[in-house]
């Protein structure tokens, strides 16, 4: 992700992604596009992250770490999943999609954050930069940089992810975890005025 991304390609991908949804939601074929219509960009692998709110509220959000497929095949993916397949709502309705806002954040490779005492974590993080991953064995749970803005504290955002990892709050303060951070290029739907 060395080149961020035109105003034409994203737009390209929130257009698809809301195409996605309205298909999905509606059981037709997902859209589809001509090769020779997508940028470089567009057609190399990208991991990305969908999220769709409601009235302010989260409605879903389904993304992936690593790049495994064409970012625009990531997008139309997770589009559709963040709208019926996010265990924590039910299925988006036919109704809500006008309601919908879109956002998507395509993110860079994760690297490793070493470290030895886990007092140092917190101070090891960017607020508003860094997209953390912690894991530990098998649990694994990560939050986009845009998570800062509801938990603006390192030790809080840190205990919040561990809860969402399925562990205890305070396990990042007893033992040293595998952190990765990462960054995104966010872009969202344009707010409409009513």
């Amino acid at each position: 992700m060395d080149i961020p991304l035109s105003d034409h390609e994203k737009d390209f991908l929130l257009t698809l992604a809301r195409q996605t949804i309205l298909k999905a939601v509606n059981q037709h074929p997902l859209p589809t596009w001509q090769d020779a219509d997508l940028t470089d960009a567009l057609s190399q692998k990208g991991a990305s992250f969908v999220t769709l709110t409601m009235d302010g509220d989260l409605r879903g959000c389904i993304g992936s770490l690593e790049a495994y497929q064409s970012l625009v095949e990531d997008v139309r993916e997770h589009a559709r999943q963040a709208a019926l397949e996010d265990h924590r709502f039910p299925p988006v309705t036919n109704a809500e999609i006008s309601r919908l806002h879109i956002e998507i954040s395509r993110l860079t490779p994760s690297v490793p954050l070493g470290y030895q005492n886990p007092a140092d974590l917190p101070g090891l993080l960017n607020p508003n930069v860094d997209g953390v991953i912690l894991k530990d064995g098998f649990r694994r749970a990560t939050f986009l940089p845009q998570v800062w803005q509801q938990l603006p504290n390192e030790e809080e955002f840190l205990s919040h992810l561990c809860t969402k990892m399925g562990a205890a709050s305070d396990l990042w303060k007893r033992k040293v975890l595998e952190v990765s951070i990462y960054h995104v290029e966010e872009f969202e739907e344009i707010k409409k005025m009513f």
